[in-house]
């Protein structure tokens, strides 16, 4: 088992193996409820490490944010394998570039787009205002056994 609670900012090359299959993310933000609702989001980690996802600009967690910065994402491995996980805590930043990109880079890691459906709702969300969240680590943990 190793458990492993350090305020490490660097994610290892395990956590990037984790991080880049197509799992749900857990996202919480520090001026959320408490206690805090996580809100399963699809996510990409950067080439340079951090967190990014996308939402409608004028989602709640955009206001929150706004208010407070702070944010963290959970990411699990899925049942039936051995138990692991990654938290990426840290401030966040909105971006107006480059969130339809993501958009389609994520429908195409989670979602079968020859399913005619999946391509329409792809579209629908394509044709909406997007922006990235993207968090920035100052915390990792993680746990495995």
């Amino acid at each position: 088992m190793t458990d492993d609670t350090s305020d490490a900012q660097s994610l290892t090359p395990d956590d990037l193996e984790l991080l880049r299959r197509p799992l749900y993310g857990f996202l919480s933000v520090a001026a959320g409820p408490v206690p805090a609702q996580p809100r399963p989001v699809w996510f990409e980690v950067t080439d340079a490490g951090a967190i990014q996802l996308f939402t409608e600009p004028d989602a709640l967690k955009v206001r929150r944010l706004g208010r407070d910065p702070r944010a963290s994402i959970v990411v699990a491995a899925p049942v039936g394998e051995p138990e692991r996980w990654v938290s990426v805590a840290g401030s966040t930043t909105v971006e107006s570039d480059g969130a339809h990109e993501l958009v389609a880079r994520l429908a195409a890691r989670y979602w079968d787009l020859d399913d005619p459906v999946r391509a329409r709702q792809l579209e629908e969300i394509l044709a909406d205002e997007q922006v990235r969240v993207v968090i920035h680590p100052e915390k990792v943990r993680r746990f495995s056994f």
